[in-house]
Order: C-alpha cells, then sequence, then structure tokens
C-alpha cells in the first residue's frame, strides 16, 4: 500500500475444519524518542495472530461505542484531494481510510477492542471470513439478506462478478493485483490475458475461476493454495461495485457506494460532503457506525493548518479532526507535551517504510556504481527532521517495517542509522570510478511544506557528492499517478510503502517484480533482475510463516546490497489531534491512524 498513503497483516496457517488463523503482521519539531519504547511495542504488537471469524463473528450490528450519541456535523481536513474513489483504484492511504466510510467488500477488518489494538477479519458483505475445504484452492462466500447499494438495488453475486472482472479492464492501473494474478495463475501483469477487456465486450470469466451459481453465492477457484485471500478481500480495493451503475472510468469521481454514507458533493481539490445512507443497513454490518450526520471534508490543508486549527479548538473545529493528516513538525513536541491535549491525541506505529526510489530505466542509473553513490550519498536527517524527528519516524535500515516478520533491526547497508548525513566522500568516489562526475539527478518532490523542506537538503547532500540536482515540484493529490508511469521524467523520487498484510510477500513482490512493470505500477524503479524475479517466485510457495520471513529478510538484503535500487529513509510513526467535542477517537493499528468509523459528537 502506498502512503499518501499501506498496511497489516500475515501468512496463514489452515487448521482444522477449514478454521484459518493470520499469522504474521497484521510519521515533524520533537526529537525526544520519549515514546521510543511504547513505538517498538505497538509495531511488534502489529505481528499478533488474527483470527479468521465465523457467521456469528461476521453479525451485525457494531458493537456500540462507549458515550457514543447520533447527530451532527464533523469537520475533515484533509492535506490531499482523493485522486481516486473507484476501489479497484484504491491503494493510496489517505484515499483507503475514506473508503472505510463508503465502501464495503466481501470481508473487513473487526475491532475488538476498544482501543484500536485487536481485530479479527469477519464477514462484510458475505456471511463469514470465507469457507475453504482444500486448503485455500477453492473459496465460498454466500452474500448476506438485505445488503443495497446507496441507490436501493440489491447487492448480488452478479455485482462481485462485475467488480472482479473489471480488475482486468486496461483502464484499472492503480489498486492491488494479488487477486488477479491468482486467479490467472501468473505472475507480473500477464493476467490481463484472462480477460483483457474486463466484462465490457461479453465475456466473462469461467466458472472453472469464478462461479456464481445464484444470486448470493460466490466461488473463488485457484489453481494454487491462496489461504489469505480472506484478508486480501478486505482491501479497499477488493469492495464491491455495481453492475448496473459501472460507468468504467467516469465511476471513479461518482462511485455507487455500500457503506453508511454516500458521497453528497465532490469538488476535486476543493471539498467533499459525506452524508448518512439510508439504504445501509447496520443489521448487516458488524463494522461500522454511522453516529454522525454529515462529514464536511476540505482539501489542501497542509499539517501546520490543520494542526493550528485543530489546536485553537474553535467554532467548526472543537467538531474537527483529519482522517490522514498528521501533527506537524513545529507543534509536534507540543502536542506530545502537554496532559491537557491528551484525551484529544493518538499515536502508533505504522507499517510504512519511506523509500528514496532510483529509476532503473534511465540510462544514466544502470552503472550500479552511480546508484551506490546515491544511497550513500543521500542524507536521510532532513526527511526525518522534516516530519518532527523521533517521535514521527525512526531511521530506516531495510525495505521490512518493524512491523512486518523478517525484519532485522541491525541491518544498515548504507550506513544510515549511524550516519543519517550521508556520505558523501564515498558516493564521490564511485562518481568518479564510474567516470559520471557532475552527472545530472532529476529528483521529483511533491509540493508540500515537508516535500520542498526535505527535498532541498537532500539535494544538497546529493550536491556535495558531486551530483548536479535537479528539482522538480509535483502536486500531490496525482504525485502517485505521476511517478508510476513508466516514462516519467524523474531519476530520484520519494514514497512510502507498507505491507499490505503482515508479510513481506505484500512488499518485495509489488515493489521489486520485474514482470509487474506498468503505467500505474508499484514497481517505481522499474526493475527487472531475473534472480530477483525467480527468488519471487521460489519464496511465495513457501507456507510455513517462519521459513518465508526469513527467505524474504534474505532477499531484502541481496535488493539493498547487490542490486541498490532503492534507499531506504524512515520507519513511519503517526501522531493525529482532534478538536474536544470529537468522540470515539481512537488509532486504529490496521487503518494506521484515526478510525473513522467509530468517530461521534459528543
Amino acid at each position: 500500500m502506498i502512503r499518501g498513503g499501506r498496511h497489516t497483516c500475515g501468512a496463514l496457517s489452515v487448521l482444522a475444519a477449514g478454521a484459518l488463523v493470520l499469522t504474521g503482521c497484521s510519521k515533524g519539531g520533537s526529537d525526544t524518542g520519549s515514546n521510543d519504547n511504547k513505538d517498538q511495542q505497538n509495531a511488534k504488537s502489529q505481528q499478533a495472530p488474527v483470527k479468521f471469524g465465523n457467521a456469528a463473528d461476521s453479525t451485525g450490528p457494531a458493537a456500540p461505542v462507549p458515550g457514543a450519541r447520533s447527530g451532527g456535523t464533523m469537520e475533515v481536513l484533509e492535506r490531499d484531494s482523493y485522486a481516486h474513489l473507484d476501489p479497484a483504484q484504491i491503494y493510496v492511504q489517505a484515499q483507503m481510510v475514506v473508503a472505510q466510510l463508503i465502501h464495503r467488500g466481501l470481508t473487513g477488518y473487526k475491532t475488538t477492542s476498544d482501543d484500536g489494538h485487536r481485530h479479527e477479519v469477519v464477514g462484510d458483505l458475505a456471511t463469514d471470513s470465507g469457507t475453504t475445504a482444500d486448503g485455500g484452492r477453492t473459496w465460498k462466500y454466500t452474500l448476506k439478506d438485505g445488503i443495497k447499494f446507496a441507490d436501493g438495488t440489491p447487492i448480488t453475486s452478479a455485482d462481485v462478478r462485475q467488480s472482479v472482472e473489471r480488475l482486468f479492464a486496461p483502464f484499472i492501473t492503480q489498486g492491488p493485483n494479488y487477486l488477479q494474478q491468482w486467479l490467472a495463475d501468473t505472475s507480473g501483469t500477464d493476467y490481463r490475458k484472462l480477460l483483457p477487456d474486463g466484462p465490457y465486450k461479453g465475456r466473462h470469466l469461467p466458472d472453472s475461476v469464478l462461479s456464481t451459481p445464484d444470486a448470493k453465492t460466490v466461488v473463488f477457484h485457484f489453481k494454487k493454495p491462496h489461504p489469505d485471500l480472506p484478508y486480501t478481500l478486505a482491501m479497499a480495493g477488493y469492495s464491491v461495485v455495481s453492475a448496473k451503475g459501472d460507468t468504467r472510468e467516469r465511476y471513479d469521481k461518482n462511485p455507487v457506494t455500500t457503506g453508511p454514507y454516500k458521497i453528497r458533493s465532490f469538488q476535486s481539490g476543493k471539498s467533499m460532503v459525506l452524508v448518512r445512507n439510508p439504504n445501509w443497513d447496520p443489521k448487516t454490518d458488524p463494522i461500522r457506525h454511522q453516529y454522525v450526520d454529515r462529514f464536511t471534508i476540505t482539501f489542501n490543508q497542509q499539517f501546520e493548518t490543520s494542526t493550528k486549527a485543530l489546536l485553537a479548538d474553535s467554532g467548526a473545529d472543537r467538531t474537527g479532526l483529519s482522517f490522514s493528516n498528521q501533527v506537524d513538525a513545529g507543534n509536534l513536541s507540543h502536542v506530545l507535551g502537554d496532559p491537557q491535549l491528551k484525551s484529544r491525541t493518538v499515536s502508533g506505529y505504522q507499517g510504512f517504510v519511506g523509500l528514496m526510489h532510483i529509476n532503473t530505466s534511465k540510462p544514466e542509473m544502470k552503472d550500479v556504481r552511480v546508484r551506490e553513490a546515491i544511497a550513500y550519498a543521500l542524507p536521510v536527517s532532513p526527511f526525518v527532521r522534516a516530519y518532527g524527528g523521533s517521535d514521527a519516524m525512526e531511521v530506516a535500515g531495510g525495505l521490512i517495517s518493524p512491523t512486518v516478520p523478517g525484519y532485522d533491526p541491525a541491518f544498515d547497508p548504507y550506513g544510515k542509522k549511524k550516519n543519517p548525513g550521508g556520505d558523501p566522500a564515498k558516493a564521490r568516489k564511485l562518481l568518479q570510478q564510474a567516470g559520471k562526475l557532475h552527472l545530472k539527478l532529476t529528483f521529483g518532490y511533491m509540493n508540500t511544506p515537508e516535500g520542498q523542506q526535505y527535498s532541498t537538503a537532500m539535494a544538497a547532500g546529493l550536491q556535495k557528492a558531486g551530483f548536479d540536482v535537479q528539482r522538480q515540484e509535483i502536486p500531490s493529490e496525482t504525485y502517485f499517478d505521476q511517478v508510476s508511469k513508466l516514462n516519467n521524467p524523474y531519476d530520484i523520487f520519494h514514497t512510502a510503502w507498507s505491507a499490505d498484510w503482515p508479510s513481506a510477500l505484500t512488499v518485495l513482490p509489488p515493489l521489486e517484480d520485474g514482470r509487474q512493470i506498468a503505467d500505474g505500477a508499484s514497481n517505481y524503479t522499474q526493475l527487472n533482475d531475473p534472480h530477483v524475479n525467480s527468488e519471487i517466485d521460489r519464496i511465495s510457495l513457501i507456507t510455513d510463516p517462519a521459513k518465508s520471513a526469513a527467505e524474504w529478510e534474505k532477499l531484502d538484503k541481496y535488493l539493498l546490497t547487490k542490486v541498490v535500487n532503492e534507499v531506504p529513509t524512515a520507519y513511519y510513526k503517526q501522531v493525529q489531534i482532534a478538536g474536544s467535542q470529537v468522540g470515539g477517537l481512537v488509532y486504529d493499528d490496521v487503518i494506521g491512524g484515526i478510525d473513522p468509523r467509530r468517530l461521534f459528537i459528543k
């Protein structure tokens, strides 16, 4: 998952009678480090087992939030507008958070504690988290009674089929592709060959792949076992789309929703209003609530702007918060150090790893000595400082987050943990050996205050090593669309990635598989290394969680010491603040921030 921005948890074990357990893992002024122990405990807790729920666990309504009451309008201050609202195009965290209110899938995460730390995967639109009798090759789902789209149309298996088949259409480029690859039994983008035009020219997936024998039954058929399907289907990218209301590309700005809220208005880059969906039945939903009457979302609110407004706590800001904005660097130490703000503040460890990507498709970047020079020269301290120091981030070593099995705290291939300012002298020697001193580097960065700050300082560090750095600003709303284009003009650019569930299977393959190079795909460096590809195939078949974690760790180290196409910058934390009249405020480990599903106005 992309931060802007991805998340949580694990490899699965098949137990008796088809029961499943998910094992493994389910951000700037202060530099005090006062929360380090708490943060590490939070990261470790995200590796705890997660139960796959049965029919009883999947029955609505959701458990009431203590003290909750209905009514009122809640203000939401967001930096980034939503580039995508079509579920199949959602893979950025900010969009995934709002999706919790407007979209539903076959399965979903239910919190089983009021602190947001314990969860289980349950049936959302389905009666349970799924049943399999053959180790995960065949999965059956039965739809609940009384489930409807916001327009009042009943949700049937035909809608689920439409939702799955449209994933193969060429205009769907931004969302996850696990399910598509598993159904086509292939890696990379070859899955599109199974249904090149999606369902739009009259063709459909054969019943041997996806069967819908009646209006309430959906059966997935895989050639290989995929016991983690329940978690995969819980991703926002696999939420259900209306077959009747499918407007193809236009669905992205005006989807037919299924959650407790529907879209009253949306002006891209300006505002969005969510209101109650009268066709959402709480009896069918074990996950969400509908306490608030209306959410009014205002975009282009930078971290400092939203933090100051919420700290002032007056007028509409008393019932305000941000779904995704963190407390800015300048106010972070004040927020964390004021005991009177404790009840209005939430924090936690996220699964994101910040990465400076080196575009290996550029001719100048094909020399490994140039890539190594970038890796050694790049200072990561400006990045951490821009977001608030150690209360917001931890300097990263590898590609695998502390929330995911396979994380090695001692791994530090470029010496960033010991020297976060970089090593320009060593980098200059590498550039001289390559005959590339004064090589031009085009550095694409997001046009936010933080982006301006860290990119300026990072560019200066690279220039000390002998690079000619040219910074190019990219609008935040379309940042990920721009950097994921195959022919983008950038040599280096930064994103953050988190596991979709706590397994490096959801980290290294999406980022590094050369067969996934495509417009909109997450192989940002456009790496196509035969050894990496073959290792991805080999490790993906290992069913033992501990063994697979060890092998993913080895591949992480190979990538950063032999290939050198990424430079890890930081492991993310998150601190958020709300107005004094916001109730139900909880940091949810799976969401990686405030849980919008339980909010109410006091």
